[in-house]
C-alpha cells in the first residue's frame, strides 16, 4: 500500500502564498494542479486547505483545476462558516453525511374476497395457518355417466384451486370423496344384475310379453303417482316406447313369422322394456341379491370413467382421494362419538341424529346454509335415499328433520357390522367422517353444488361440529352455479341431458373451459350454441394475437436491434399493459372474477392489435420484447386457469398437447423458407406476367398448405405471415371463405340477371307505339280516342280531367321512348 501523496510541496507551497494578487495566485495554482489528481493517489493535508481559505470566494470557473480540487475539498469538509471569514471552506466540521430518507407511501393493496355461503357475502379469506389451505370438494356419486352439470362444479372448482395455488401463492391440499355406496347405486346395481341374469336366461317371446305386461302394470301405477312435470314426461316417454315394440312382437307370434323376424321383434321390445323389467325385477327378487360384489362392480366402472372424464376437461386430480368403501370403520368411530356426545341416538338398529338437541344447544346451530329450508320434507326424503324413505324407516325418527347416520341394512343391501348390528353409512356421514380424518376438525374450504346445500351440507356441518364439539368445521363454503341447457333445467326427460363425453365431441376442452371462465362460478350458466360460440370466437381471437405476435418474434434480427428505442406508441401501449395487469388483480381478488379478467385480456389485446396495424400501416417493425412480454402474460394466466397445458412461452399449443415434440419450432424454419421462395417468384411471375404461376402460388396457400395445418397471409408490401393453426380450424375458414365467394358470385350473377331482365323489358318496352301502349290493358279502359288514347274506363265511364293528366304523362313519357327505338334502330 503507498502513501497518499500531498497536493503541494514546500517550495510551491511558499511560491504560491509569496504572491500578493489573489488572480495570479489563482492563476498559479490552478497550472500547478493541472499535474495533480486525486485519482492518481494525490491527496491534501490541513496546511493545503489552508491555501484554498485565503480565497474571498469560490474560484471562478475558467481555472478548471482550482475548481475542481476545490470541490472535492468542499465535499470532504462541511463548507459552512462563520460571516467573518473570507471563504466558506471549513475545517472544524466533520464529514458530510447523507440525508434522512423516507419510504414512499405506496397504494393501498387489495385483499382477495371469496363469496361465503355461510354469511351469503363476499369476505376476505384468511387461511387459518399461514399460506396453508385445507379444502374438501363433495366428488360424485358413481352410479351413471358423469354429466355437463358434474363439468360445472369441477370444472369451476379446478379454476379456483389453480388460481389460489399459481396466482395468489396458497400452498392448497385438496381433498375429494368418491361416493360408492349409496341408495341410488345400490338400487341401480340390483336392477342391473337382475336384468342381465333375465336376459342370460332367454325366456321364450309368449314369456316376454307376458312379463311385460305384468311389469307395465306396476310401471303405470308409479307413473300415477309421479307429480314432477319432466319425470312424468320421461316415464310417458318409456311406456310409449315400450308398447310400439310390444305390439310387433305380439303381432308375429300371433302369426307365426319367420323365427328370424320373431327374434328381431323380440330383442327390440327387450331393449325397449329394460328399464320398465329392471323396476319389476327389483321389486320381485331385489331383496335376493346378497353379494357385496354386485354393489361394488358398478361404481368402480363408473368411477373410472369419472377420472378419464376429468383428464379429458385438463381437471387436476385430487391430493387425497377418499371411497366411502374404504372408509366404513371411520364412519363407524364418527357415529359413534356422536351417540357418545350426545347428539345421536339408536332406533331399530339404525342411528339418527338428533336435530333438536343439536340445535337447543348453545354452542350449536342447525342449518347455517339455508336456515329457512329445516322442515322442507321432500328436500330432507330425497337426502335419506329412495331406499330409506318407508313408513317403518320415517317412523324411527324422533323428528322428520332427524336424519340417519348409520342404516340398518334390509335384504337385497351390502351391510357391514357395527356396534348397532349390519348396516351401511348413512350420505352425509361419509364427508364428515373422511373429510374429518384427513384434514382434521377444521377445514379452509368446503366446495360443492348449489343443489347441495341443504340438507346435504346443512346436515354435514351439524354431524361434524356434533363430534368435534365446535361450531368451525368448515371457515368458506363455496358452492358453484347450476347448469342449464339453452335455458331449460337438464333433464332425461327433456331429451337434452348431455354426458361430458359427449360434449367432448361438439367442442375441445379448452373451448369448455373458456365458456366458464367467461361466466361467474358461483352463478348459473347456461350451456348453449350462443354460450359455446361466445367460447369458440373468444378463443380464435386470442389465438390470431398469439400467432401474430409469434410472425413478429420471428423476423431476423441480431443481439442489439432487439433493443429498439421506445417512442409514445410503445409508451402508450405498456401504460395500458401495466394498467390492464392491475384491473385484472383487482377482478381476481373480487370473489375470482374471471369473466372480469377475460375481458380485460380482450382490451389489451384489441389494444395491442391496434398497435401493430399501426406500426404496420407506417412500414415500422413493431417492439418485439413489448409484445413479447404482453402474450407471455396472457399466455401464463391461461396457464393459471388450466386453458393452456404446454409449456410454451407464447399461446396455445399446436398439434394438440400430448406432442412430446414442439412442432412450431421444428418446421416454422422450413415453412420460412418456403414462404420467401414463393414471395420471391411471385414477385418475378408478376414483373413476367406469367398468371399461370400465380395461380399455382395462390393454390399452394388456399388449397395445399391449409390441409397441412399451415396458413399464409399475403399483405401487399410485407413480408407474408406464416401461422401454424389447427387443420380442422382451417378446413373450416376455407369452406367458409368458399361459401362467401360462392354468394357474392351468385349475387353478382343474380344482379346481372335482373339487369338484363329489365334491359330486354325495357327494350320490349320501347318497342310498343304510344296509340297501341293503352289498348293493350283491356280491363283498365274500354274506349279510346283515333291516337290510341284511352277516353272511358273499364265500365264504361268517361275518365276524369285528373286521370286523363296522368295517363297524358304516360303517353308522352311512352311516345319518348318509342321515338328513341326508332332512332337507334335506324342508326343500326
Amino acid at each position: 500500500t503507498t502513501c497518499p501523496v500531498p497536493l503541494f510541496t514546500a517550495s510551491s507551497y511558499s511560491f504560491i502564498l509569496s504572491i500578493s494578487e489573489e488572480e495570479a495566485r489563482v492563476k498559479a495554482l490552478n497550472e500547478y494542479l493541472s499535474t495533480r489528481s486525486y485519482i492518481q493517489g494525490f491527496t491534501f493535508s490541513h496546511a493545503d486547505v489552508e491555501v484554498f481559505r485565503k480565497f474571498s470566494g469560490p474560484p471562478v470557473d475558467q481555472y478548471i483545476h482550482v475548481v475542481r480540487w476545490y470541490r472535492h475539498i468542499e465535499a470532504i469538509y462541511d463548507g459552512s462558516s462563520e460571516k467573518n471569514e473570507p471563504c466558506k471552506l471549513q475545517t472544524s466540521k466533520g464529514k458530510r453525511v447523507q440525508p434522512s430518507w423516507s419510504p414512499p407511501e405506496g397504494t393501498k393493496h387489495s385483499r382477495l374476497c371469496l363469496y361465503n355461503s355461510l354469511t351469503r357475502n363476499k369476505e376476505i379469506f384468511q387461511p387459518q395457518n399461514g399460506k396453508k389451505v385445507l379444502w374438501y370438494c363433495c366428488g360424485p356419486t358413481v352410479y351413471d355417466a358423469s354429466h355437463m352439470g358434474h363439468a360445472r362444479s369441477y370444472i369451476s372448482f379446478d379454476i379456483l384451486r389453480r388460481v389460489l395455488r399459481d396466482y395468489f401463492k396458497y400452498d392448497v391440499f385438496y381433498c375429494m370423496n368418491i361416493t360408492d355406496i349409496d341408495d341410488k347405486i345400490i338400487k341401480r346395481a340390483r336392477q342391473n344384475y337382475l336384468f342381465e341374469q333375465y336376459r342370460e336366461n332367454k325366456s321364450a317371446p309368449a314369456q316376454l310379453l307376458e312379463d311385460v305386461k305384468t311389469a307395465s302394470e306396476l310401471f303405470s301405477v308409479k307413473l300415477n303417482e309421479t307429480t314432477d312435470p319432466d319425470k312424468r314426461q320421461m316415464l310417458e316417454r318409456i311406456q310409449n316406447a315400450v308398447k310400439s315394440a310390444f305390439d310387433p312382437l305380439q303381432e308375429a307370434v300371433q302369426m307365426k313369422l319367420p323365427a328370424e323376424e320373431i327374434n328381431r321383434c323380440h330383442e327390440v321390445l327387450l331393449e325397449e322394456a329394460k328399464d320398465l323389467l329392471s323396476d319389476w325385477l327389483d321389486t320381485k327378487f331385489g331383496s335376493q341379491v346378497t353379494d357385496n360384489s354386485i354393489f361394488s362392480k358398478l361404481p368402480k366402472f363408473w368411477e373410472g370413467e369419472f377420472h378419464r372424464d376429468m383428464e379429458a376437461l385438463n381437471v387436476l386430480p385430487p391430493d387425497v382421494l377418499t371411497r366411502v368403501s374404504e372408509y366404513v370403520p371411520e364412519v363407524v368411530d364418527f357415529v359413534k362419538k356422536i351417540v357418545d356426545n350426545g347428539y345421536g341416538y339408536v332406533s331399530n338398529g339404525s342411528v339418527y341424529f338428533d336435530t333438536v338437541k343439536f340445535d337447543s344447544s348453545e354452542k350449536h346451530s342447525y342449518a347455517k346454509l339455508v336456515p329457512e329450508a329445516v322442515g322442507d320434507q321432500k328436500a330432507l326424503q330425497e337426502g335419506e335415499g329412495d331406499l330409506s324413505i318407508s313408513a317403518d324407516r320415517l317412523s324411527e325418527k324422533h323428528s322428520p328433520n332427524d336424519f340417519a347416520l348409520w342404516k340398518s341394512s334390509k335384504p337385497g343391501e351390502p351391510s357391514w357390522d357395527s356396534p348397532w348390528g349390519k348396516g351401511r353409512p348413512g350420505w352425509h356421514i361419509e364427508c364428515s367422517a373422511m373429510a374429518g380424518s384427513i384434514l382434521g376438525e377444521s377445514m379452509d374450504i368446503h366446495g360443492g353444488g348449489f343443489d347441495l346445500r341443504f340438507p346435504h351440507h346443512d346436515n354435514e356441518l351439524a354431524q361434524s361440529e356434533a363430534y368435534f364439539e365446535n361450531n368451525h368445521w368448515v371457515r368458506y363454503f363455496l358452492h358453484t352455479g347450476h347448469l342449464t341447457i339453452a335455458g331449460c333445467k337438464m333433464s332425461k326427460s327433456l331429451k337434452n341431458f348431455i354426458t361430458i363425453k359427449d360434449a367432448l365431441k361438439k367442442h375441445t376442452a379448452r373451448q369448455l373451459r373458456l365458456a366458464f371462465l367467461m361466466h361467474s362460478w358461483k352463478d348459473t350458466l347456461d350451456y348453449s350454441n350462443n354460450t359455446m360460440e361466445s367460447a369458440i370466437q373468444y378463443e380464435k381471437f386470442m389465438n390470431e394475437f398469439f400467432l401474430n405476435v409469434k410472425d413478429i418474434l420471428r423476423a431476423p434480427t441480431d443481439v442489439t436491434s432487439q433493443f429498439q428505442k421506445w417512442e409514445n406508441q410503445e409508451a402508450e401501449l405498456n401504460k395500458n399493459f401495466y394498467d390492464k395487469k392491475a384491473a385484472i388483480h383487482e377482478a381476481l381478488c373480487d370473489n375470482i372474477d374471471t369473466r372480469s379478467v377475460l375481458e380485460e385480456m380482450r382490451s389489451l389485446v384489441s389494444q395491442s392489435n391496434s398497435y401493430i396495424a399501426a406500426k404496420k400501416s407506417s412500414r415500422q417493425m413493431p417492439n418485439r420484447l413489448l409484445l413479447e412480454n404482453i402474450s407471455s402474460y396472457l399466455t401464463q394466466m391461461l396457464k393459471i386457469f388450466g386453458a393452456i397445458e404446454s409449456d410454451d412461452a407464447v399461446g396455445f399449443p399446436v398439434g394438440g398437447n400430448s406432442q412430446n415434440v414442439n412442432i412450431e419450432s421444428t418446421v416454422m424454419p422450413y415453412l420460412q423458407v418456403l414462404s420467401e421462395f414463393r414471395e420471391g417468384v411471385r414477385q418475378i411471375a408478376r414483373e413476367k406476367k406469367v398468371t399461370e404461376v400465380l395461380q399455382l402460388s395462390d393454390a399452394l396457400r388456399d388449397d395445399i398448405l391449409p390441409e397441412l395445418g399451415v396458413r399464409f397471409e399475403d399483405h401487399e408490401g410485407l413480408p407474408t405471415v406464416v401461422k401454424l393453426v389447427d387443420k380442422e380450424t382451417l378446413l373450416k375458414e376455407r369452406e367458409e371463405k368458399k361459401k362467401i365467394e360462392e354468394e357474392k358470385k351468385r349475387k353478382k350473377e343474380e344482379a346481372a340477371r335482373k339487369k338484363q331482365e329489365q334491359e330486354a323489358a325495357k327494350q320490349a318496352k320501347m318497342k310498343i307505339p304510344p296509340h297501341e301502349m293503352f289498348k293493350l290493358e283491356h280491363e283498365k279502359y274500354s274506349m279510346f280516342d283515333e291516337k290510341g288514347f284511352p277516353t272511358h274506363d273499364a265500365e264504361g265511364k268517361e275518365l276524369s280531367k285528373g286521370q286523363i293528366k296522368k295517363l297524358k304523362k304516360l303517353y308522352e313519357a311512352q311516345e319518348k321512348l318509342h321515338n328513341e327505338y326508332l332512332q337507334n334502330g335506324s342508326a343500326n
